[in-house]
């Protein structure tokens, strides 16, 4: 992780938001486990398109992670680090794998946004993540969605390179 575009990233939007003033570096990440995957979720994000993500808890668990809380603000990058946008947790809730509806795999808004589409992706994600940690994934497993705003969408460019 670019600590240091972090920082600058997370500067230039204080100093244009100064309710934030106080507000210590948030928490820095990209969505799922691959870089093109990241980087069209990052773009979702700045387009304001993806309003949601959504979390096993056994993952959370796994990775001694604190579940996400209305408030929570995240600096979002792409695959390598570079801030993209900056979300703030607006609604969090604890629902099974089974009963995702079609509404929120919409506000998720990745590939054709629909819930067949939903339902597959995070599938084979959870399926990854959590064989890992010998957990398989099932249809009762509980999520944890979390809704979020985009606070923040900045060209980036300034603050992008190609490095890792």
């Amino acid at each position: 992780m670019k600590k240091a575009i972090a920082k600058e990233y997370w500067a230039e939007f204080q100093k244009r938001n100064p309710l934030y003033n106080l507000v210590p570096l948030p928490v820095c990440y990209y969505f799922c486990d691959n870089e093109k995957d990241a980087n069209d979720c990052a773009e979702l994000v700045q387009k304001g398109i993806k309003r949601a993500t959504t979390h096993a808890v056994s993952s959370l668990q796994i990775f001694n992670e604190k579940l996400p809380a209305v408030g929570d603000i995240a600096v979002i990058t792409d695959w390598y680090g570079n801030p993209q946008a900056i979300i703030k947790t607006t609604k969090v809730a604890i629902v099974q794998f089974k009963d995702i509806t079609a509404t929120y795999a919409f506000i998720e808004g990745e590939g054709d946004k629909s819930l067949a589409y939903w339902k597959q992706v995070h599938w084979d994600y959870y399926l990854r993540e959590l064989s890992n940690h010998g957990i398989q994934p099932t249809p009762t497993m509980e999520l944890v969605c979390e809704y979020f705003e985009t606070i923040w969408p900045l060209n980036t460019k300034k603050y992008a390179s190609t490095t890792s």
